[in-house]
């Protein structure tokens, strides 16, 4: 039997705290790889991280599935001012020093990224990422400097790296410009959508 097409579908925080059990399945199989490693402690923090972060002002999230079954997804929402403290934004403003404030405030901050291994290699990431942050000037996110494969990922996405290869976590950012997507930017080429429930 043939698979039917991979759909994403963009959520409300309300709609998200319906479907964390999807969510957590992906989570716990796409992190529980190098470099995170993360075992049922990690993502039970996940989903406690999810439940407050739902209720975040202009919270949003992209469900990615394929015949019913979950496999990616996406979670974002504006970076408030002052730059935030506690999580990583400390070390992303060890990093960025005063850049911190000034790139990334305002900006949609792209929380969590998961692909479940199942579903790599086609492409998922980037269209999870183009339908997140659809509609926002700018967006960031971070991942491990261990993170080769993710940080290929963002960087053939068209996404500017704002830390050297030797900072303790890796920072990346997106403005919408066609020009800052290259390649990458087909306005034609659009995330199949679904709404629902």
């Amino acid at each position: 039997m043939t698979a039917g097409p991979v759909t994403l579908e963009r959520l409300t925080g309300e709609q998200t705290r319906a479907r964390a059990a999807e969510l957590m399945e992906i989570y716990g199989a796409a992190f529980s790889e190098p470099p995170w490693n993360e075992d049922g402690s990690g993502v039970a923090d996940f989903a406690r991280r999810l439940a407050t972060d739902t209720g975040r002002p202009g919270f949003v999230a992209v469900l990615a599935e394929q015949d019913g079954r979950p496999m990616g997804f996406g979670t974002a929402w504006p970076t408030r001012s002052p730059f935030p403290t506690g999580r990583a934004y400390d070390r992303v403003r060890a990093e960025l020093g005063d850049q911190a404030e000034r790139r990334l405030v305002g900006a949609l901050e792209v929380d969590e990224l998961a692909v479940g291994p199942h579903a790599r290699g086609r492409g998922l990431a980037g269209r999870i990422l183009d339908l997140l942050c659809e509609g926002a000037e700018r967006c960031w996110l971070l991942t491990s400097p261990q993170a080769f494969a993710a940080i290929g990922v963002y960087e053939r996405l068209g996404w500017e790296r704002l830390t050297g290869p030797e900072a303790k976590v890796t920072v990346f950012t997106r403005e919408r410009r066609p020009e800052a997507l290259g390649d990458r930017y087909n306005p034609a080429r659009r995330p199949t959508r679904r709404t629902g429930s």
